[in-house]
Formats: structure tokens, C-alpha cells, sequence
């Protein structure tokens, strides 16, 4: 779910608004069903226990003895300094890596045994599920029901399911020409590097931990800068599960010296990131240029949301909605272009602000709000300068476009009408509550436009005909096509994208392929009674 960066690069050259109220101001939208911002936002009642390194199964201070800020997205204040990671560090991290895949138990242990300490490790963190949502939520800002309700179960649904492949996991015996007995091995690929973005922290550990784990190999994970603390906390769970020391090692620091130092490392085997493309292509090369290791993409996106003129517009206009908004619009695969087929345009125009306007927005701590504040402020005013450029770019500003309250990373609910293909919004990865909504005539038309993008990740069809539905699914090149749904993510369920938007999949039984080698063992056979 591509959040993302390992370095700057993801800053544009858009113009941001002079005030980020006087759009509101300007169109007279500051009708949220929400009050004001809370100003004395709510106190969580967890414990902040862990800001160090854990490296070969102890936390430990950075090498250099740095730490950074990582702050309240409601706020803008610091929650907690947490130790600075670099290159030396993950040196440290990986020699204890190393240490732990070619001496320590872990790869010599059974599968079975493999498996009882990632179910171990699953029941612990049900156990901690209220703390490990109160720290997703006070370290990134999404809302704690949907951390609590949502991603910790899903988290603890990977973990069941990664466990239950370790013993699984087999190679295959193959017929040969001659009088040789041919084995082909799957064997665990070794010391492993992942990178995981600020979006899902937790949900993105799982994706690369989950899979490494089971296949036996051993993890340098380098954490987002912004948010460090819960694969710090799930870290000691798995301490106490009884995973061997060095087997997983949780280094929290910046892109261009933890993640490049990872990245380029001689002696890990393989790199898992997922971020923006531009950072991908980074990593990509990093690998390269050093031990060519294999690397797994999960990548931005732009995705198309068709609306068919024979849908049901209020569904279609809910899970659009949905589709667009969901973690404050922080999710890689994001419906982000709503496609409306022109009979319907109007009438969905209309709900989709009135939808949107609907939307509560505030301290995430609160039980029934929708949306958050964005990750940061670097986030924040990226997003403002979109807004900004579509309106410059002469979209139709239905709602929002402005900061919500006084404090804090908010941003109103947004929803823009007669986008054009050309025009930034529709173009580019916003990673925020911007509701792009273009109009279309005809299947073709709406398939090729949908295609235009260097992206590939997601995409979503509105419809009630089932053969409008297997036409759309075909013709769009993306990774998931979701039909009368969005943002299904079971752990069986492959993920990743088409062109930029990614390498390899990951969840599902295809993410193990990530993190295995496979080894032909051919050996000569005398006086076979059979071949």
C-alpha cells in the first residue's frame, strides 16, 4: 500500500494555496458533519516502552547515538524521540542476520516448530491488540476503530495464515531423459531487506515479515521515518515468542542512509519495498549496483473506478466514496479517478458531495469519526497544493479544498467535477481526500482512458451486468479489479501492480515465491528399475 520514501523525492513543484482556509472561505464550503477540530486532543493510555533499535534480539541505542521526532499527526507535537539508524546500523542488523540464517536455528528448525512460534506470536499480539491500536492511530492518525476493527485482526489474520504455509512448503520430484533422479528444491533465500511505508505499518509488516518468516529466512526491516513505534512494540511479542535472536531486527530510520545503506547492502539476498515509484526506482537500482538481489515492488497508483450507467447509484456513490477516502486517502490503490458514465453523472455528482460533506472529520480517537489528520505536514501541503492546481486547471470544486480546524494535518473532505484526463488531479498520486469524478460515454472509451496511466495497481467496476463486468475486468491492466467492491484485502489474495506500479506480488500464495531459491539436485542413477 504505497506510502512513501526513502529520501525527498516526492516533492513537486506545485503551487500551494497562500491560506489554506481561504479556499473554504472562497466557495463557501464549511459544512462537515463534524465540530471543530478538538483542540485538546484525547490522551491515549499506552505506554511508549521501546524507541530503540532492536538489533540480534536486544534494543539497543544507534551507533552514532541519534534519535529523531516522531510526531502526532493531530497535533504536529512530538510523541516520542526514537533511535536514528544508518548505514553502521544496519551493518550491525545485518551481520546479526547473517549470524542467525547461516549458524542459528532458525532455517535448521522444523516448519512446524516455525509455525507454533508465529502462532505464538499472532495470540500475544491479540492479547496487546488495544495498545498496538492506540499507537497505530497516535503515531499515524487513522482512526482507532479502524485500527482496532480492521487492520490489528487482519494483521493477526496474516500471521495465521504465513503459519500455516511454513510446514507447506515443498519441492518437487521431475522426470529426466536419461537414468537420473531429479529433485527440485524450494529452499529459504537468506537474509532478507524490507522497507515499509507510514500508510499501514502494521499491515505492511505483515505482508513482508509474514512470508519471509515462513520460508525460513531471516529480516533487516527498516521502519517509515513517521512512523517507527508499533514494529518496535510487535518486535518484543516476538521476542517473547520465542523467535531465535538475529531472526528479525527492526532498524528505524531515514531513506537516504538506513534504506540506501539496506538497499545496497553486499550481503543481503533480497529487498521487499513498498513506497512511491520514484523511491522505487532507487532501491531498484541500489540493488542493482551492488549484489543484483532480487527485489519486490509494491508501488503508487492511480486507479480508475468505473460507475456504470446501469448502476445502483447510491451503492456506487458509497463505496466510491469509500474507494477514494479510506485512510484519509493515504492508500496506494486508491479509486482515485471515478469514472461516471454521463447519464448518471449529474445525479452521482450531487450525492458524492452531499456524501462527502457527511463525512466526520477529527481526532481519530474519537469513536465516531471517518477521517483523520494526513501523515505530516509535508504530506498536508502537497495535498493543498493539488487542490490548489485543480482548481487553476478550471475542475469544478464541489466541496472541501481547505485545512479542517486550526490545528493539526486535517483536510477537508474534497470532491472536484468535470475533470479532464490532462490535468494534474487526475494524473498524479495525491495521497490524500481528493475525490476526482470524470465523466465517460462508452465501455471502450472508459477502458482505454482508465489505461492511460504509467500506473497499474487497482482499479474497480460498478455494474449490474455481469458481462459488462468480465469486459472491464479483462481489458484493464491492473494488478486487482475489484467488481462491485473495493479495497478487499484477504490474506489469499494476491496484491501488486502492472507498469510502475510495481515488481512481484505479494500475499497469497504468490508471496512466497518472494523470499525462496530453487535448487536442482540431479543425481546419476545405476540400473534404475524404472525412470
Amino acid at each position: 500500500m504505497a506510502a512513501r520514501r526513502i529520501s525527498t523525492m516526492l516533492s513537486r513543484s506545485l503551487s500551494l494555496p497562500s491560506a489554506a482556509t481561504s479556499l473554504g472561505r472562497k466557495y463557501g464550503m464549511q459544512r462537515f458533519s463534524s465540530a471543530a477540530v478538538v483542540e485538546e486532543p484525547i490522551a491515549p493510555s499506552v505506554q511508549i516502552n521501546h524507541t530503540k533499535l532492536f538489533i540480534n534480539g536486544q534494543f539497543v541505542d544507534s551507533a552514532s547515538g541519534k534519535t529523531f521526532p516522531t510526531l502526532d499527526p493531530r497535533t504536529g507535537e512530538v510523541i516520542a524521540h526514537v533511535a536514528e539508524g544508518d548505514k553502521e546500523d544496519i551493518n550491525r542488523a545485518v551481520s546479526a542476520a547473517r549470524k542467525a540464517f547461516d549458524k542459528g536455528p532458525w532455517p535448521k528448525m522444523s516448519a512446524y516448530e516455525r509455525s507454533r512460534i508465529m502462532l505464538r506470536f499472532a495470540d500475544l499480539v491479540e492479547k496487546n491488540i488495544k495498545e498496538l491500536a492506540q499507537l497505530e492511530t497516535w503515531d499515524n492518525g487513522k482512526p482507532y476503530q479502524q485500527a482496532l476493527k480492521s487492520e490489528l485482526p487482519m494483521f493477526v489474520r496474516l500471521f495465521h495464515y504465513y503459519a500455516g504455509w511454513a510446514d507447506k512448503i515443498h519441492g518437487l520430484t521431475v522426470p529426466a531423459d536419461g537414468p537420473h533422479h531429479v529433485q527440485v528444491l524450494h529452499e529459504p533465500i537468506g537474509v532478507a531487506g524490507q522497507i515499509v511505508p507510514w500508510n499501514f505499518p502494521l499491515l505492511m509488516f505483515a505482508w513482508k515479515v509474514g512470508p519471509a518468516l515462513a520460508c525460513g529466512n531471516t529480516i533487516v526491516l527498516k521502519t517509515a521515518e513517521e512512523t517507527p513505534l508499533t514494529a518496535l512494540y510487535v518486535a518484543k511479542l516476538f521476542h517473547e515468542a520465542g523467535l531465535p535472536d538475529g531472526v528479525l531486527n527492526i532498524v528505524s530510520g531515514y531513506g537516504p542512509t538506513a534504506g540506501a545503506a539496506l538497499a545496497s547492502h553486499m550481503d543481503v539476498d533480497k529487498i521487499a519495498f513498498t513506497g512511491s515509484t520514484e523511491t522505487g526506482k532507487v532501491v531498484l537500482e541500489l540493488a542493482a549496483r551492488s549484489n543484483l538481489k532480487p527485489v519486490t515492488l509494491e508501488l503508487g497508483g492511480k486507479s480508475p473506478f468505473i460507475i456504470c450507467q446501469d448502476a445502483d447509484i447510491d451503492s456506487a456513490v458509497e463505496i466510491a466514496h469509500f474507494a477514494l477516502f479510506f485512510n484519509q486517502g493515504q492508500c496506494c490503490c486508491a479509486g482515485s479517478r471515478t469514472f461516471v458514465h454521463e447519464k448518471i453523472y449529474d445525479e452521482f455528482i450531487e450525492k458524492a458531495k452531499a456524501r462527502a460533506l457527511r463525512r466526520t472529520v477529527g481526532d481519530p480517537f474519537k469513536k465516531e469519526i471517518e477521517q483523520g489528520p494526513q501523515i505530516d505536514s509535508k504530506q498536508f501541503q502537497k495535498v493543498l497544493g493539488y487542490i490548489n492546481s485543480g482548481i487553476d486547471s478550471n475542475a469544478t470544486l464541489e466541496c472541501g479544498g481547505a485545512q479542517f480546524g486550526s490545528k493539526g494535518y486535517f483536510i477537508q473532505p474534497t470532491v472536484f467535477s468535470n475533470v479532464q484526463d490532462d490535468m494534474l488531479i487526475a494524473r498524479d498520486e495525491i495521497f490524500g481526500p481528493v475525490q476526482s469524478i470524470l465523466k465517460f460515454k462508452d465501455i471502450d472509451e472508459v477502458i482505454r482512458r482508465a489505461n492511460a496511466t504509467r500506473y497499474g495497481l487497482a482499479a474497480g467496476v460498478f455494474t449490474s451486468s455481469i458481462d459488462t463486468a468480465n469486459t472491464v475486468s479483462r481489458g484493464l491492466r491492473a494488478g486487482t479489479v475489484w467488481v462491485n467492491c473495493f479495497d478487499v484485502f484477504d490474506a489469499g489474495i494476491p496484491f501488486g501492480g502492472y507498469k510502475m506500479s510495481g515488481i512481484g506480488r505479494e500475499k497469497g500464495v504468490y508471496s512466497l515465491n518472494n523470499y525462496l531459491q530453487v535448487k536442482a539436485v540431479v543425481t546419476a542413477l545405476k540400473n534404475p528399475a524404472w525412470l
